[in-house]
């Protein structure tokens, strides 16, 4: 088939290559424009746009899919759509431009964690399973049938970056699946079944650690915000990133309070604790906990003080 693909970051790579390497054509890719990165803020492609000029695939960079950019993608006579975490909704004439409309590969076990950031939200929710959808799209968010779902058992302690990297091969291979199926004309979708939960963009704030809360929870929230948008508290007003952290000592530190105990910087929670790895405190680089707490020169603080 003749494939249109959309798609942004770096976990649409792996799904790009992969269509690329098969027998399908893909006859354009669309992605965001270039953006500003980095202290200089040099314009700089998207990870999807960057790979696509290294494919030598037609690539059309815009941040809407309006009257123009549907005028070009219908130029190029796709059969399917393609969309992968491309950052924009699709919608008509553009959804029935492809013959076959569009199908789009989505990080969670539909209808579970529809929208923006359904691994983060999983994992703050504290799901153990999670998962890769690929489904028809439709104008409804994420709300369209089913081809295919891929299970996926979160290791313990992994990042939302870890998993959506893990999700995204994973994915990839479903998503290539369900291409073959729709070409060859045995694809079926089903009729999505099950509780809706939502997953909108997370903020910064979705970040702040509330050490008042059990270990395990302040940790499910630390894990769904990492990398982005980051887990932090403060120190006396000054925000203190949490760049791992894991389960700490079974010792007795009220709720809040930071402690040197052994050789460990340790944060008593509503129940147990929970030992600061790796941080990065305002306007330095990332450290060891154990050194950054040696240059507090403090016998205890309190987080999010």
């Amino acid at each position: 088939m003749r494939i249109v693909f959309a798609g942004t970051p770096e976990p649409a790579l792996p799904s790009l290559r992969r269509l690329a390497a098969s027998h399908h054509e893909i006859v354009g890719v669309v992605t965001r424009r270039d953006a500003p990165l980095g202290r200089k803020r040099v314009l700089t492609p998207s990870p999807v746009g960057a790979l696509a000029e290294e494919l030598g695939l037609p690539v059309l960079k815009t941040d809407r899919l309006d009257a123009d950019a549907t005028a070009t993608i219908a130029r190029w006579a796709p059969q399917l759509g393609v969309i992968v975490a491309y950052g924009g909704l699709v919608r008509e004439p553009l959804l029935s431009t492809p013959d076959h409309g569009w199908i789009n590969l989505h990080f969670s076990l539909l209808p579970a964690w529809r929208g923006a950031a359904p691994v983060q939200r999983a994992l703050i929710a504290g799901d153990r399973v999670t998962g890769a959808s690929v489904f028809q799209l439709v104008p409804e968010l994420d709300a369209g049938d089913v081809f295919a779902r891929s299970r996926y058992d979160v290791p313990r302690g992994a990042t939302a970056g870890e998993v959506l990297a893990a999700l995204a091969d994973l994915g990839a291979e479903t998503l290539d699946e369900v291409v073959d199926a729709i070409a060859d004309g045995t694809a079926a979708a089903i009729a999505q079944e099950g509780t809706v939960t939502l997953a909108p963009k997370l903020t910064l704030v979705d970040g702040l650690l509330d050490f008042s809360q059990p270990a395990e929870v302040v940790l499910d929230r630390y894990r769904g915000t990492t990398p982005e948008p980051g887990a932090h508290t403060t120190i006396d007003g000054q925000r203190l990133k949490v760049l791992s952290a894991r389960r700490g000592p079974d010792t007795d530190i009220p709720p809040r309070i930071i402690r040197l105990v052994g050789k460990e910087v340790v944060v008593g929670t509503g129940e147990g604790t929970i030992a600061l790895l790796t941080v990065q405190p305002a306007g330095r680089g990332a450290m060891a906990a154990a050194d950054w707490w040696r240059g507090q020169r403090l016998e205890s603080a309190e987080a999010g003080s």
